[in-house]
Formats: C-alpha cells, structure tokens, sequence
C-alpha cells in the first residue's frame, strides 16, 4: 500500500483525492493547507487520517512514499524540491512551474535524490486522445502540415478575485500557463520540438497581472504550423475546447469541454479500430475530465516497477517550453 500526502486542499484536490481513493493499492493518509479550515474539511470528507497547516511537518512523516502537489502554479517547484529532500516521491499538478529555470532545478534536485517527478497531465489519458494518438503513432495523418487549438472559455473577475495568487505573474500566469496549459501540451506532444514561436497577448477585461486574451502561431522543427487560441472572456460561459490535426493522409478534430469528443474523423486508409471512435467519446461533468484517475494508476505502476509513467518531469518540460517561448515572443 503506497501512502501518499498532498499539499494544496483547494479547487483541483477533489480529482487527487477522488483519484486516490479509487486505487486499490494506494491510501491518502495525511493532507496540508495553510488554511486550516480547508486541511480539516478534507480530512474528514475523503476520511483522512492526519491533517496539518505545517508542510514540514508532513514530510517528517517516514511512513509517507509520495507527495501530491496541489498548491499554486508558482509554489509547484519548491515544495517538490522540499519533498525529494525528505526523499519522497513527486507528483504535481500542471504546469510544473512557471519559469523554465525553475522546473529544470526540480528535475535535478529530484535526479539527486533519487525520487521520481511525475508531473500531471491528464488529457493524455483521455480515450479520444488515446484513439488519436494510435492514429498518429502509426503514422496514419502521413506529414502533419498544421495543428490548430482553441480554448474559448470563461473566467469572471469573481474567479481571480477568490485567491490573491490567482492572475500573478509570480505564481499563477494567464490563460496559455493556467487554463489552456494542457492545450498548449497537446499541441507540442502531437507538433514535435519546436523551431519558432510568435504571439500576442493582452490583458482586455480582466483586473490581473496577466493575459486574459492571446494568439500564438508555432512553427515545428517539421515544418508544420500550429496555433493557439486562448480567452478567458467567452460569454456567457465555456464555449470550446478543440484540438485540429491536418495531416497529409488524415484529418481530426477533437472538442468537447475536455478534449473528450471527436467531432471529425477521416483518414485515407481504414483501420479496424475506426469503429471504436464513438465509443471513444466521454461526457465528463467539468473541464477536467475523468484523466486523474487513469492517471495515478501509470504513476502507481511506475513505482511498482511495471511501465513508465504518461508523463514525468521531462514530458512537463516539455510543455512548459512553449509556454515560456510564447510568453518571451509576446
């Protein structure tokens, strides 16, 4: 039974701990929070035996195998570092930083104390990705000429205004580092390594440090274009999520809220697998998707001895990349 700890008792650690308590072989056995309150709510509600505002004291813990970072895009990096010191496995929510400087010193900090970093990116799981990616790795599309994303969604000012962190430079970034940072990630995972980076940005109606509105155009080391499109002032409410990929041989469009439905599918040759593609599509209840779940298995293997995780702390970098790039364009 592998005993995990989390920090960070806010929006996102419903999917961790529901994703915990879903595993078999695995138990949340103490949470953090420097709010009090929030670290005993969450105890008691997913029956969590040790509940703490000391981080420190958490880690002393030597019963505690990994932790599971929950707290501010901008704090990801140094209390992971805090935990591979303590000698404690990682796992932290995306992105893994906001400054690439920063995610390469938690590489190496967890590389010198022999942990492992895993870093969430659950879309990946998703079976209309999975389908996809299939597609892709067996070379269905052929050359891919342009991958097109857009995430047209909605944040209030209420939404900033919950957290004094929440639009910072500091410790959150905008609409490509927060909201659309998994769409910036499959864009790089199915593009490839990335040869130039342009974009605009502007902060139109939001009161925050950062974009709440931006373009990005990618050219690939393959030659093909990508582009991003991201708000975070859609009215009245979400609008799309979407992945295009335009290929020589093949096209297909995922959308939904999550990347969980694909609305084109087209291919010059056939495959069996093609009339797996409905079932493919899921109808989950919020942006996040059902991924955490699927996901905390591939870390739970890993540390079993039995496959890789769907990504690790390099896999994160890579993401993280083009969302630096992007920014230092602008």
């Amino acid at each position: 039974m592998l005993n995990i700890g989390l920090i960070g008792c806010g929006r996102i650690s419903k999917n961790h701990f529901e994703a915990i308590a879903a595993q078999p072989d695995a138990q949340c056995t103490a949470c953090c929070d420097i709010i009090e309150q929030r670290a005993r709510e969450a105890a008691e509600k997913y029956n969590i035996p040790n509940w703490t505002t000391n981080y420190e004291e958490m880690l002393q813990d030597p019963n505690i195998d990994l932790i599971s970072i929950c707290t501010p895009s901008g704090l990801h990096p140094e209390h992971g570092m805090q935990a591979a010191r303590a000698g404690k496995h990682v796992l932290t929510e995306k992105p893994m930083a906001c400054r690439l400087a920063e995610a390469d010193e938690l590489i190496k900090t967890c590389d010198q104390a022999g942990v492992k970093l895993f870093v969430v990116l659950q879309n990946r799981l998703n079976p209309s990705i999975r389908i996809v990616r299939r597609a892709y790795e067996e070379g269905r599309f052929g050359q891919i000429y342009m991958i097109t994303s857009n995430v047209f969604w909605t944040r209030p000012q209420d939404y900033y205004d919950m957290a004094p962190w929440r639009g910072t430079w500091e410790l959150d970034g905008g609409a490509f580092m927060n909201q659309a940072s998994h769409y910036v990630d499959m864009v790089q995972w199915f593009g490839g390594p990335i040869e130039e980076v342009k974009s605009i940005t502007a902060t139109l109606a939001r009161n925050i440090e950062v974009e709440d509105t931006g373009s990005a155009i990618i050219r690939f080391q393959s030659g093909a274009i990508g582009s991003i499109n991201a708000t975070m002032l859609t009215y009245p409410k979400n609008l799309e999520g979407s992945i295009t990929i335009l290929g020589e041989k093949g096209t297909v469009k995922i959308g939904g809220i999550a990347m969980n439905k694909i609305e084109h599918w087209e291919f010059a040759d056939q495959q069996e697998y093609d009339k797996e593609v409905e079932q493919a599509n899921t109808n989950p209840g919020s942006v996040y998707g059902y991924g955490h779940t699927g996901y905390y298995r591939t870390v739970l293997d890993s540390l079993q001895g039995n496959g890789s995780p769907s990504s690790d702390g390099w896999e994160g970098r890579k993401s993280l990349f083009l969302l630096e790039q992007i920014y230092r364009s602008n």
